[in-house]
């Protein structure tokens, strides 16, 4: 594992017990009024989005963190494997779940070293996590995603748009490193795609 990869496992594995404060934009993590209603409008604007596109089947979640989209899936799959390489998150997202009506299986694993087993999920999806991979690993890291994928497989992400795009700027969307030849949809400032 490179420095890089080191330090930020380490850096949310120290902030795991703060990472939900920062969510919903509590204490020190909270915004002026204006950017908060805005934080929570993209919120909203992407869980829609992923209740939309349904998420059915065995569903990958990677860089699960503390369960805060992971409680959306359980509505939706017949299988989550929730992958996080903290599991100090891994414990939160435990205890968030402790009352799903289907099993979760969680793997403590770092994302880059972790091989998912080929062919298994319907759904691979990731949330604010494209961005936290590394220039020289993306090849590596989407090859990776489509061996998990069944035929037919889909994919869903969720990131923050590049540099605070606005809403109507579509033409920014390939600075979110869309792999070649994907399809997609958008939701701004928050993007929430789907990949067939």
């Amino acid at each position: 594992m490179d420095e890089a990869i080191a330090e930020q496992i380490e850096y949310y594995r120290a902030r795991a017990g703060e990472y939900d404060e920062w969510w919903v934009r509590r204490g020190r993590y909270a915004l002026p009024p204006e950017l908060e209603r805005q934080w929570f409008h993209d919120v909203a604007q992407a869980e829609t989005a992923l209740r939309d596109f349904a998420p059915t089947g065995r569903v990958l979640e990677l860089a699960c963190g503390t369960g805060l989209w992971t409680r959306h899936l359980v509505g939706h799959a017949q299988h989550v494997t929730a992958v996080d390489a903290s599991p100090e998150v891994i414990e939160y997202n435990r205890e968030r779940l402790a009352g799903a009506r289907l099993n979760i299986e969680y793997i403590v694993a770092d994302l880059f070293g972790w091989q998912p087993p080929p062919a298994a999920y319907d759904v691979v999806m990731f949330t604010y996590w494209l961005s936290h991979v590394p220039d020289d690993r993306l090849a590596e890291f989407w090859s990776g995603v489509r061996s998990a994928l069944k035929p037919g497989g889909r994919v869903f992400v969720i990131d923050s748009a590049a540099g605070g795009v606005p809403a109507d700027d579509r033409a920014a969307w390939p600075r979110l490193r869309r792999p070649a030849g994907a399809r997609s949809s958008a939701s701004w400032p928050t993007a929430a795609n789907s990949w067939c």
